[in-house]
């Protein structure tokens, strides 16, 4: 669920807005997210490129100020998807810097695109990203999709 620009502007404690979609391909270019085969819910089983195409609305008020973000991988049960012995993290940060002619209060987008490469994960199985920005998590800042479930190898015929 996506924070409306009204909503960031009538809030009394602000809040970052998220959008998240699981997608093919995504690149940022001139501060716009450019995104292929958007909206993936369901993948695999072999393995699949992937990315995260992800629009932030920073709040004016919390302009150029750094904005510390992490998304972890989690399985069905809301556990970290550990590679190894390390959790399937992914962290990074943001400053909104305010643009030249922009209406004070104006809502700050800021695009990000996380290419992952091919994902191998077993069959009929579910999982999210889940975003967290600042420390900060919401149910609603997670994105979510189903692995396909592995069809049997057809057996060669009998000669």
């Amino acid at each position: 669920m996506t924070d409306s620009a009204d909503d960031l502007l009538d809030d009394g404690p602000r809040s970052i807005g998220v959008t998240m979609l699981l997608a093919d391909s995504a690149q940022v270019a001139d501060r716009k997210l450019f995104i292929l085969g958007g909206g993936l819910s369901l993948i695999g089983p072999r393995p699949q490129p992937v990315a995260l195409a992800i629009r932030l609305l920073v709040p004016w008020d919390r302009a150029n100020i750094r904005h510390e973000w992490m998304i972890e991988m989690l399985d069905e049960d809301g556990q970290p998807v550990m590679v190894g012995d390390r959790p399937l993290q992914i962290k990074g940060n943001v400053v909104a810097g305010r643009p030249a002619g922009a209406r004070p209060g104006t809502p700050l987008p800021v695009p990000l695109a996380l290419n992952l490469g091919a994902l191998r994960l077993p069959g009929d199985k579910h999982y999210a990203f889940q975003l967290s920005i600042d420390g900060e998590s919401r149910p609603d800042w997670r994105v979510s999709f189903h692995t396909r479930a592995e069809q049997p190898t057809a057996a060669p015929p009998a000669s």
